[in-house]
């Protein structure tokens, strides 16, 4: 029994082992330790001055993202499938750019683990998309994922998911173009719409009901800015969205392109 217990602390001791970042670049792929990306020769220690996800100043070993990406072109669309589900859907070109705002994959130490995200909940890692300067180039919050197990270079949303499309008879400047767009950066991550979408963290947003058609406005904008004042409970995990990520102008357009696809379901 003595032996056993020795061998557990002993276990219980060593370092966590490492992770596996699965690249998926098209014609190409592969697949990165933790261990190899802390020994990068690209990697350094960068700030973070306001970290997304644990709203304060962080500190990471970090690669730029732009150097993994090989065969990849700013054109081109990849998605960040992290551990639970949610698929943050990127268009190639910022996480490409050397400045202003510029992409980091941060790596998490087996040896050296990051705090966790809250009470009960894992940390971030094992790997992290993090920004440096990200105001400089209007860098969301959902640009922000992070446990990502893997990086896919993918068709666009519009290729893939044609039952996402508003009505193309809409004039080019419709108000709900532009929430389409929206939808994409700040909503597809987590949610489906129509059954279409990656993500398998949220409820999709058309099937059964779209949630404009059983929220009253002033409680779906409330639900949209800050959901914890509208519904809570342990397992929330829905962010708010405050005016400095989606104005109110964006807002309107996020909503009126929903409202549009209630009418637009299969």
């Amino acid at each position: 029994m003595r032996h056993c217990l020795a061998l557990l602390a002993l276990l219980l001791s060593l370092p966590l082992s490492a992770a596996q970042l699965h690249l998926e670049l098209g014609d190409t792929s592969r697949q990165w330790s933790s261990a190899e990306l802390l020994a990068h020769p690209q990697a350094r220690d960068i700030s973070i001055e306001q970290d997304v996800s644990y709203k304060r100043p962080m500190q990471y070993r970090a690669v730029p993202l732009a150097v993994l990406l090989q065969g990849v072109g700013v054109n081109d669309h990849l998605q960040a499938v992290a551990l639970d589900g949610f698929a943050a859907e990127m268009p190639a070109a910022p996480l490409l750019q050397q400045g202003p705002a510029r992409a980091w994959l941060a790596v998490e130490d087996p040896a050296k683990p990051w705090p966790a995200l809250g009470n009960g909940k894992p940390s971030a890692g094992p790997f992290y998309l993090v920004w440096t300067a990200p105001q400089a180039s209007g860098i969301r919050p959902e640009q922000w994922p992070f446990q990502i197990a893997s990086i896919r270079r993918l068709a666009s949303v519009e290729q893939r998911f044609p039952a996402l499309l508003p009505d193309p008879k809409l004039p080019a400047d419709n108000p709900v173009r532009q929430g389409f767009a929206l939808f994409q950066q700040n909503c597809l991550a987590c949610h489906r719409l129509n059954g279409a979408g990656d993500a398998q963290f949220g409820p999709d947003l058309n099937l059964p009901h779209n949630p404009t058609e059983y929220f009253q406005p002033a409680f779906l904008r409330k639900l949209i800015r800050d959901p914890q004042s509208l519904r809570t409970w342990p397992q929330a995990k829905m962010p708010g969205f405050t005016e400095a990520v989606l104005s109110e102008q964006e807002l309107d357009a996020l909503l009126a392109y929903l409202g549009h696809m209630a009418g637009r379901k299969p």
